[in-house]
């Protein structure tokens, strides 16, 4: 098992003892060990060995033990007794907005509910409002939460599959009688929402490839398998289909099957303007039709090698797969006037991450070295501020004894600098978590909304208008509070917030996380229309959340997004007279 799997198993643990209703100070062990897990730098080897188990931070005898027993056989007997006492399906109802482990606990004894469907026939026969505790507004909520569900299954955040697609990209890339490989379809469009998974694939041998991609270790079962086209079921629960072509068909079914649906109509109308047909597999003379009296094209049909090509043969230049959503690219196509669009390595720092001081996994130290790593020349710490007591909220002392240290961490440093600043909630009436004089201290301030989401559109849009009128505020971040698949975005009036944002300088996030990717794609042209920057930040809470920063680039590029866009892409220099521009 590996040191996540273990984490994994041991917050798993601490789940099934709240159902148990066992002692809270139990409970919360196994949190803190699988915390302390999760961020501890060591090996699996060290797991094994008692002696290095006994130094990790907050994990006793017991749990060790179990951490030993888990990294040695990779099961434990312990957790397969806990989940024996309860039916398999139970955990599925963590998965509904509103339900933590005592209304499971209370469903279970009470209404015997012990899976998501058990538990929308409860709330269906008005049983669930009757128990202490929920009532009729509850039970309500809990409707709208499985409806929810319901509707996203089969979908998945691009964030939850990428990691296992890559891997099976990469491997099938270093197969012997692979000549190209691609993912497709809206996966290589960088949808946030991805249902399917279309693996394109060029060789000459392409039994060899269908049998490797069967046999990868990602596949958990084979939904068909033919010569030149199988389908199987990841791991993750994606459905992942492969195409083998040859190399001349490869970049016909490399566009065809990237998209989208509009995308490829407007193509295939291209085509038929110039007298040829185009499909996934080729672009050939159309023929002659009598009836029509449409005569056979005399125009001689270009070589197409690649997909470049293709575009070049109906008088377009190349359209990056992000911008494939037939929404203007085909116009600026034309024109030659398409966005050079930002690339990963224009990044050279970023806003916005979480420590140990509030509810991240790893110290001041161990996030500046995970941002050097990367190339970064600075990043921002922002703790969340003190009304977010969940995320366990810094308060004044706290907020200014972070600042000290980052000053002095700075005198360290050779290129490189931490900017101290804060998540600031955004109140109720838009006024924000702390006073002017403490925010004066700051490098930098993130405004965030992360409670009453209920507001009308007109009363949420004046509190986060309120909060980014203070020149003290820097960042508005992830604009509209949604998690994907999860929460929808709270109402507001998003073209009046960014019209604010233009008068005032704020920037606005783009929220590389994957359950965010918060402002929308669909919002950033307008953005770039009225001048208003956008800052790239992965809202890390642990060093390794970094790299959700490749997130934010994809949908910085599908929202039409470049270098000079993206706040970000400033160096260290620069980035610090911006930082003073909009407190001048």
């Amino acid at each position: 098992m590996t040191k996540v799997e273990i984490a994994v198993v041991l917050e798993e643990i601490g789940t099934l003892l709240e159902l148990k209703g066992e002692n809270p100070f139990k409970i919360r062990a196994y949190a803190n060990a699988a915390r302390s897990i999760e961020a501890w730098g060591g090996s699996l080897s060290d797991l094994q060995d008692e002696e290095a188990l006994a130094k990790i931070p907050g994990i006793g005898k017991a749990i060790a033990a179990k951490i030993r027993e888990l990294a040695t056989t990779g099961s434990l007997k312990y957790i397969e007794d806990l989940r024996a006492e309860f039916p398999t399906a139970i955990l599925e109802l963590f998965s509904i907005s509103g339900l933590g482990a005592k209304k499971i606990k209370a469903l279970y004894d009470k209404l015997h509910v012990s899976s998501v469907a058990e538990l929308l026939t409860a709330c269906e026969s008005g049983r669930v409002a009757e128990l202490p505790g929920f009532g009729e507004t509850t039970q309500e909520k809990l409707c709208k939460a499985i409806a929810d569900r319901m509707k996203h299954s089969g979908s998945f955040q691009f964030g939850e599959i990428a990691s296992e697609s890559e891997s099976l990209r990469n491997d099938l890339s270093a197969h012997p009688d692979a000549l190209q490989v691609c993912i497709a379809g809206s996966y290589r469009r960088r949808k946030e929402i991805v249902r399917d998974l279309d693996l394109i694939v060029a060789t000459k041998k392409p039994a060899a490839i269908t049998k490797s991609f069967a046999e990868h270790p990602t596949v958990e079962s084979i939904i068909a398998h033919g010569p030149t086209k199988s389908s199987v079921r990841l791991r993750s629960g994606i459905q992942c289909d492969l195409r083998v072509v040859n190399t001349t068909e490869y970049p016909f079914a490399l566009n065809y099957f990237t998209g989208s649906k509009e995308h490829n109509i407007e193509m295939r109308n291209r085509a038929l303007e110039r007298g040829w047909t185009l499909n996934e597999y080729r672009l050939a003379a159309l023929p002659s039709d009598p009836k029509a009296k449409r005569k056979r094209s005399t125009k001689k049909i270009p070589r197409v090698r690649d997909e470049a090509e293709l575009y070049r043969a109906l008088d377009l230049e190349f359209i990056p797969p992000e911008l494939r959503e037939n929404c203007g690219e085909f116009r600026a196509a034309e024109k030659h006037s398409l966005p050079r669009l930002i690339e990963a390595e224009n990044l050279r720092g970023t806003f916005h991450c979480h420590t140990i001081a509030s509810d991240g996994h790893n110290t001041l130290e161990e996030m500046a070295q995970a941002a050097q790593a990367l190339g970064l020349e600075y990043l921002g710490i922002a703790e969340h501020s003190r009304s977010s007591i969940q995320a366990h909220g810094v308060d004044e002392v706290k907020l200014r004894a972070q600042i000290a240290i980052i000053r002095k961490l700075n005198e360290k440093f050779a290129g490189f600098r931490l900017f101290a600043g804060v998540e600031c909630d955004i109140l109720r009436d838009g006024s924000l978590d702390f006073p002017d004089e403490v925010l004066s201290h700051l490098d930098f301030v993130v405004a965030s909304v992360h409670s009453v989401f209920n507001l009308s559109e007109a009363d949420m849009t004046r509190r986060i208008i309120r909060a980014i009128s203070n020149p003290l505020v820097t960042i508005l971040a992830h604009p509209t509070g949604r998690l994907l698949l999860k929460r929808e975005p709270y109402v507001v009036d998003l073209p009046a917030v960014l019209e604010a944002a233009s008068e005032t300088g704020t920037w606005i996030e783009l929220n590389a996380a994957p359950k965010r990717l918060d402002l929308d794609w669909r919002w950033w042209p307008r953005a770039k229309e009225k001048g208003v920057k956008c800052v790239i930040n992965p809202d890390a809470h642990r060093a390794e959340r970094l790299q959700d920063l490749w997130f934010g680039i994809g949908i910085a590029r599908k929202g039409w997004l470049t270098k000079d866009d993206v706040v970000n892409c400033l160096p260290l220099g620069k980035i610090e007279q911006e930082l003073k521009r909009k407190r001048a």
